[in-house]
């Protein structure tokens, strides 16, 4: 049997340009859900239904594109691009010039096809970069500890291009005034030039496990029947939700970003429209709550080390309802020198927003070990691909629900004032919707086991596999393995493929 190659040697650089690219992950999804939908209905004369079934379309576009994307970079070092240049950075080198077309979207007085198109063109981009990338922390260490501040890296990242998200609309709102539309357009040029800079530093300072070095067997190369291919994805795609700790995670990471999602369609509406206040206003409050954030996931990072993730992101839930709860109240009680009273909500949101976007990232790291004991091989890109189009899918339903309720509540494009039931629509979406989503994940997170001791015993468990060790597992690894895998030891390491 092949050895193992000695690890790579990960330096500051190597962290920093791979925690960079959140920059373009989590800043495209924060400029998005936090104004498009605003740009939509204010400055480009689309209807919230108009507005929602883009989003609407482009998720059944991306209902194929994102899992065939993840399917392509497990097996892409059959082609001769893939053994050039790799796998997954193949499609980063690719995706440089591509991210440009961000700025397409934020062009005024076009036509619905328009816009239609240049959404769903910037998400296959988006998801073309950002699947390959997310196998890279799996694919530069296997150490529990490393993969943690991978994690930690990119998520720091992603708060600053939060604040970024949050703060520069309003500065330049000041200075071309609220009823420009090119405040969004100068947004969205800066953003793309951004994003094109992170991307060539994750190309140039990242790398890909050798090949074949530490698994079973590889996936094969790409079938070249079209319906074998797909029957390939989808039967790949499906049987990564067979892993009950991937299943768990799914939980959490939905709960903990659909209900982020949801607060942000409906917060610079319920600051305008509910509270009173102006878009600069809800600016300033949301670049505010990503600068908590920031601080947030430094001290969440320390927090899921010391007491693991699922009691530290049920500790973000409770922050970031006492957050939504304390904006509630503003709206009921409106108090005067508002400014100053949201500051309390929004540090208590920002300190549960941080931990919520941090541990599902940080647990993602760990899903292809596990789903690794049970097939006997690394599948990072397929995971990759499901996450995004998960990500992604709630999103859009996201925000697509807050622009169906508006526009049942009689919401009026374009009008500086709203009617009652708007208002009262805009308030029930940001707390209960909110809220609902952030119980479901923290009853979810109740059921999950991976922390660093037992992702210890798994890695224990997967040496003795690749060694073909004839000795029986102790009593207490297999119980581990077998309630964060949810398959039975004697099935494991590709054993119940076998079976089938």
């Amino acid at each position: 049997m092949k050895s193992a190659p000695t690890p790579r040697i990960i330096r500051p650089v190597n962290y920093l340009a791979y925690g960079a690219n959140d920059l373009l992950g989590a800043g495209a999804m924060a400029v998005l859900s936090g104004w498009i939908l605003y740009f939509y209905t204010t400055f480009c004369g689309l209807s919230a239904v108009q507005a929602t079934s883009i989003f609407a379309v482009a998720r059944v576009i991306d209902a194929v594109a994102s899992p065939t994307i993840g399917y392509l970079s497990d097996n892409f070092c059959a082609t001769r691009l893939g053994r050039r240049f790799g796998r997954r950075r193949f499609f980063l080198l690719l995706c440089i010039p591509l991210v440009a077309s961000f700025a397409l979207l934020w062009l005024s007085g076009r036509s619905y096809g328009y816009y239609l198109g240049t959404y769903v063109f910037f998400e296959i981009v988006y998801a073309l970069e950002l699947i390959p990338y997310e196998t890279l922390a799996a694919e530069m260490s296997d150490d529990y500890k490393v993969k943690a501040r991978f994690a930690g890296s990119r998520i720091l990242f992603g708060q600053f291009s939060a604040i970024l998200a949050g703060i520069l609309p309003g500065r330049i709102v000041a200075y071309f005034g609220s009823d420009s539309a090119e405040t969004f357009l100068y947004l969205g040029i800066f953003f793309a030039c951004l994003f094109m800079l992170v991307v060539a530093l994750v190309y140039f300072f990242t790398w890909e496990r050798e090949a074949g070095s530490t698994q079973r067997s590889e996936t094969g190369p790409v079938s070249p029947g079209v319906f074998a291919v797909l029957k390939g994805l989808y039967t790949q795609m499906g049987s990564t939700l067979h892993i009950r700790a991937f299943r768990l995670h799914l939980g959490m990471y939905l709960g903990g970003y659909i209900s982020q999602d949801i607060f942000n369609a409906a917060f610079t509406y319920f600051i305008v429209f509910a509270l009173g206040a102006s878009l600069v206003t809800a600016s300033n409050m949301l670049g505010a709550m990503a600068v908590v954030q920031l601080i947030s996931v430094a001290a969440f990072i320390q927090l899921c080390l010391r007491i693991h993730p699922a009691p530290s992101y049920r500790i973000a839930v409770a922050l970031f309802s006492a957050g939504v709860v304390g904006f509630l109240l503003l709206y009921v009680f409106a108090p005067a020198q508002l400014q100053w009273w949201l500051l309390a909500p929004v540090i208590a949101a920002g300190l549960g927003r941080g931990g919520l976007n941090y541990i599902p990232w940080s647990l993602y790291n760990y899903m292809a070990d596990v789903d690794e004991i049970v097939t006997g091989r690394r599948r990072e890109g397929i995971f990759a691909g499901v996450m995004t189009f998960a990500r992604k899918a709630a999103q859009a339903v996201a925000v697509m629900t807050v622009g169906l309720v508006l526009n049942w509540s009689g919401f009026a494009p374009s009008a500086s004032k709203q009617s009652t039931g708007a208002i009262a629509a805009i308030v029930a979406v940001l707390g209960l919707g909110t809220i609902a989503l952030l119980v479901l994940g923290a009853l979810v997170s109740r059921r999950f086991t991976l922390n660093e001791f037992t992702h210890g015993i798994l890695l224990e468990e997967v040496r003795r596999f690749r060694s073909g060790c004839a000795t029986e597992a102790p009593a207490g690894n297999r119980a581990v393995v077998e309630a964060l895998s949810g398959v039975r030891y004697e099935l494991l390491w590709g054993k119940s493929r076998e079976k089938q």
